[in-house]
């Protein structure tokens, strides 16, 4: 099954899970407490979070109804503890899972720091492994390789379990999508453009996904022009 709209919450919740099931085994299953300090530490994550017990929760929850994590005992307590699904949830192989986890994390990154970061995870002995798996995430619509940025040498890739992750910007919306009326600031306008900045975007699509997603963002534009000729009525 494939996931690609997780929410920030839910998508360092997840690659917390992944992480310390691997980096500190002795410590998992994870308490509440102990997801919440992972998700808001403030090394091997991009950006630095402050998530609260309820956020933390909620998100695991609901983790844990899309099959990708689960309630678990631990073995001397009855505190509420998580652990994942991943590998049966998204069909993943530790090496899979350990860049996608990285990903979650810390964000879009290049196969050189990817290597580098998962190796306490998985053993990816060099860059060649490390673009084959990411290959292989690619075909199966798990990541992206980006465009390089101007003065970079390297391309980077970005996990498509849901938008750009934490702290990321939403998607602009198009210019035509909100018309500009001059002089008149309707009640509830102020509304308008974090509605305009949920259109899905297209930018890395699939192709066989491209005209569907045209189809959806038209739907919603029209949906916010109506939206606004109330407003001004």
């Amino acid at each position: 099954m494939h996931f690609n709209e997780l929410t920030a919450a839910e998508q360092r919740v997840l690659g917390c899970l992944i992480e310390k099931r691997w980096t500190t085994p002795d410590q998992y299953p994870l308490s509440l407490n102990a997801l919440r300090l992972a998700c808001n530490q403030a090394t091997n994550r991009d950006p630095v979070t402050d998530f609260d017990e309820s956020s933390v929760r909620e998100a695991a929850q609901r983790l844990s109804h899309y099959g990708l994590a689960r309630l678990a005992s631990g073995h001397t307590t009855r505190a509420t503890k998580y652990r994942h699904l991943a590998e049966e949830g998204l069909g993943l192989n530790r090496e899979q899972l350990a860049i996608v986890c990285v990903l979650l994390l810390r964000g879009p990154q290049t196969p050189g720091e990817l290597k580098a970061r998962t190796e306490r995870m998985a053993p990816l002995q060099s860059l060649a492994e490390v673009e084959r798996v990411l290959g292989e995430l690619a075909q199966r619509g798990y990541a992206v390789r980006l465009q390089r940025r101007p003065g970079q040498k390297e391309d980077r890739f970005r996990q498509l379990l849901g938008g750009d992750g934490v702290g990321s910007s939403p998607p602009a919306a198009p210019a035509s999508a909100v018309p500009s009326v001059a002089g008149a600031t309707p009640p509830g306008a102020a509304a308008l453009p974090s509605a305009a900045a949920a259109l899905p975007s297209t930018a890395t699509a699939p192709s066989g996904e491209l005209e569907a997603r045209v189809a959806a963002l038209e739907a919603q534009v029209a949906a916010l022009r109506a939206q606004l000729a109330d407003l001004l009525d």
